[in-house]
């Protein structure tokens, strides 16, 4: 959460030509409900199912971009759809989630909560999952969306010569 998926994710589609989506808005469009009605009303779950039927959907397509909600890697059967494509995480220090994300309401998992020791917690609990990512995008405080999105760009070619000879 607030590592700028969403962002970076339309400018890199934007730089391969490709289309973009938000598996979160998706969500939000099917269901008719915010992501914090999903979580109240039947449970993260319920939604956790719900991201993983999105993602089952959208992984089929080709040239595509697709930002996902940082929890989808908890669920083992989603790996198989993330495969699909080329995996990058983008890996935000604590310090500077905690700065973009204080006045944030719309995180269920980060209601009423401490705030800087729940991103710790989450980001121990996931840190083994994202580092089965194929491409590790370390992102420094003040760098912006265009700088990470010609990182990324950079580090393409490289990265898919090491996912093909692995295949």
């Amino acid at each position: 959460m607030g590592s700028g998926k969403t962002t970076v994710g339309r400018l890199l589609a934007q730089q391969l030509g490709y289309g973009f989506v938000d598996t979160d808005n998706i969500i939000v469009q099917a269901a008719g409900k915010s992501i914090n009605q999903i979580f109240t009303n039947a449970g993260e779950a319920a939604f956790r199912q719900l991201e993983s039927d999105v993602l089952a959907q959208v992984c089929a397509y080709t040239k595509l971009v697709i930002a996902t909600g940082g929890g989808i890697v908890m669920q083992q059967e989603n790996w198989s759809y993330l495969h699909h494509g080329l995996i990058v995480w983008l890996d935000a220090p604590v310090e500077l989630l905690y700065n973009r994300l204080l006045e944030d309401t719309t995180r269920p998992l980060l209601q009423d909560v401490d705030l800087k020791g729940k991103l710790r917690s989450l980001l121990e609990q996931r840190t083994p999952l994202y580092s089965q990512a194929d491409l590790r995008i370390t992102i420094s405080e003040g760098e912006t969306p265009e700088q990470i999105t010609t990182r990324i760009m950079a580090a393409i070619p490289s990265v898919l010569k090491t996912h093909v000879s692995h295949q």
